[in-house]
């Protein structure tokens, strides 16, 4: 890379780190003719073109939070789109990333600092979200409490705030806030907008094994467990016993009637045992209980129940 290149990148990351991205295009564009094939520009223009029409989009929507949400919605089709061509230059997507979360958090802090709005559990959420990307996880965790505060068993708050602490190394704290997320509803976990080694080692770990999409997110706590992430454990109330036998029942009698939905319903369920045969351990219950758990987990799925009992 010459001198030229790297003076442009260097002057483009800070302008998109600044969100000026169209400055930055310009930059860019007069470095690359001075070296045609160089593929981080290519890959940072790529960036830029992606979204220019996203952001001329979010201008003008009628309310600054739906400003933010147009902003923070394209993320996950954008790291998609991005990561077909094989490429990955982490520079450049830190630089888009700060911009991009720096603009969207601006909306959305105005409509938080509009006196006649009363702020909400999702508007907390998003300016947590945007806080943590930008990498200040004390402030995110702040605004994720007070959504959580709002909007109790949301697992897509605790999934955050999981990703927060993991983030601060709070890593006893992350691991039950995840086992928590991914226990209540794994499909309202968004992977895409979670960075700590922690969950992305263990998603790359299960998506290896040849699950994606939907199906993924009901593997995730099944290998959490499996692999040791989703270690830590706090004893049941009367109440959570009780929902969670029901469900147990319920998710039983579903699997025996599921067809196509079976690849979704049998890690689900298997995660629930999971769950009860830790209750049964916390209180010492009678060994023939935890036995009879475990040959349900056998039927399920032998090879789990080989990793869970060796």
């Amino acid at each position: 890379m010459n001198t030229q290149s790297e003076n442009g990148l260097s002057k483009a990351y800070d302008l998109l780190k600044a969100g000026n991205s169209e400055q930055a295009r310009v930059v860019l564009e007069e470095a690359l003719s001075f070296d045609l094939e160089n593929a981080e520009i290519l890959y940072t223009l790529k960036c830029i073109t992606f979204w220019a029409d996203k952001l001329k989009k979010a201008k003008v929507q009628s309310t600054a939070y739906e400003q933010g949400e147009c902003i923070v919605s394209q993320w996950k089709p954008f790291t998609v789109y991005m990561e077909k061509d094989g490429q990955y230059f982490e520079k450049s997507m830190y630089a888009v990333k700060q911009g991009i979360f720096s603009i969207a958090l601006n909306y959305y802090q105005a409509m938080f600092n509009d006196a006649s709005i009363q702020p909400n559990a999702d508007l907390y959420r998003k300016i947590g979200l945007c806080y943590k990307k930008l990498g200040d996880y004390e402030t995110a965790l702040k605004y994720l409490e007070s959504a959580n505060s709002i909007l109790t068993d949301s697992s897509t708050v605790l999934s955050e705030m999981a990703d927060c602490y993991a983030l601060c190394g709070e890593e006893r704290i992350a691991k039950v806030l995840f086992r928590e997320a991914f226990f209540i509803e794994p499909q309202k976990v968004d992977l895409t907008l979670l960075d700590s080694d922690l969950i992305c080692n263990l998603i790359d770990k299960t998506e290896a094994l040849g699950y994606s999409g939907s199906v993924l997110q009901e593997w995730i706590p099944v290998y959490g467990v499996l692999y040791g992430v989703f270690s830590v454990k706090r004893e049941l109330r009367a109440l959570e016993i009780g929902k969670l036998k029901q469900s147990i029942y319920s998710l039983e009698n579903s699997v025996r009637e599921a067809g196509d939905d079976e690849k979704l319903l049998v890690p689900r369920l298997i995660n629930h045992y999971f769950w009860l045969i830790d209750h049964y351990l916390t209180v010492n219950e009678d060994r023939a209980r935890i036995n009879e758990t475990l040959l349900k987990i056998k039927v399920l799925d032998a090879n789990i129940y080989n990793k869970y009992t060796m």
